[in-house]
């Protein structure tokens, strides 16, 4: 009988070498990386949710050993709990994309103290240094190319509404670009307003501004689901002297406008969701020696619009 107890033992005791890696908790050889992104509120992050699915599945064929665990919340609070309850799954790396900043910074000092890479996209924490890497879009070259195209239609020349975002760091970037080309062209004279990247305030603020001038040569919305509520005012209007309208971040229906030749949506810029497939995939190969890698922002014309049409109805 002592033979058999000792016997029973010593195969519990190799299961438990062997088979876990360690008793009662689950071996898992590959990599575990949690993407934890913002809940799509509107075309963008419905977008983010698009790549982040893609890299899943394309991760899953590149090293089948790994594990990615995909988790949306609507608020930072949410977030937070979410990333509680994803710590203790043996998390290898963490893709994150806050949805406030300062609110999350507290929780990402709790996964750096448990040894998690952590990989920040788009925004960044109030304590960047708690990043082993950023993956962000090119907020100034986005303004920067947004005046660019803008300025070139008209040929230097004439009245431009501008619509700004939500007060932040990303739209104090965006507009200080804008501004910084613009300057290049005293002919051309902007209006500046805020519609917070709301598609509602960019209608209701277009409303005004057609009430406001008997002419207006271009409007940039700063964001593509503004433009849709730019859009929607303008055609309301009956007016056609707008010459371009351009919004911001590649939505697939702001670029069906574009292949398909609108009259106004001639162009956008991009602000890539697909940045968040990219950070995935840097988890994947674990080289953390880029500490900034940034996402640069392209114009999106009929020519080589095909390149950007990415198959999901909800952006």
């Amino acid at each position: 009988m002592k033979f058999f107890n000792s016997l029973v033992l010593s195969v519990l005791a190799a299961i438990c070498v062997f088979g876990l890696s360690g008793c009662g908790r689950k071996a898992n050889n590959g990599k575990v990386i949690a993407i934890v992104i913002p809940a799509a509120d509107h075309g963008w992050t419905a977008g983010v949710i698009s790549w982040a699915e893609k890299a899943k599945t394309d991760i899953g064929q590149k090293d089948p050993s790994a594990k990615v665990i995909i988790t949306t919340a609507k608020s930072a609070q949410e977030q937070v709990s979410a990333i509680e309850t994803l710590m203790p799954q043996g998390i290898s790396t963490m893709v994150l994309l806050p949805v406030e900043s300062e609110a999350l910074t507290p929780i990402c000092k709790k996964i750096k103290a448990a040894g998690v890479k952590l990989i920040v996209v788009d925004r960044g924490l109030a304590d960047p240094s708690l990043a082993d890497m950023e993956v962000v879009g090119d907020n100034t070259g986005f303004g920067e190319a947004s005046a660019r195209a803008i300025a070139e239609t008209l040929g230097g020349k004439g009245l431009i509404v501008a619509m700004e975002g939500i007060p932040c760091q990303t739209n104090t970037d965006r507009v200080n670009g804008f501004k910084k080309v613009i300057a290049a062209y005293p002919e051309i004279k902007v209006d500046y307003g805020r519609a917070n990247w709301n598609d509602e305030e960019g209608a209701k603020l277009m409303e005004n501004k057609l009430i406001a001038y008997k002419k207006i040569d271009a409007v940039w919305a700063g964001d593509d689901d503004v433009l849709r509520g730019v859009l929607n005012a303008y055609r309301k209007s009956g007016r056609t002297d707008v010459k371009a309208m351009s919004g911001g971040g590649g939505s697939q229906y702001i670029i069906g406008l574009i292949r398909n030749n609108d009259p106004v949506v001639k162009f956008t810029i991009t602000y890539p969701p697909k940045m968040i497939y990219s950070a995935a995939m840097l988890a994947l190969e674990g080289d953390f020696s880029n500490k900034r890698v940034v996402i640069p922002a392209e114009k999106i014309t009929p020519e080589n619009a095909e390149k950007f049409v990415f198959k999901d109805s909800r952006y």
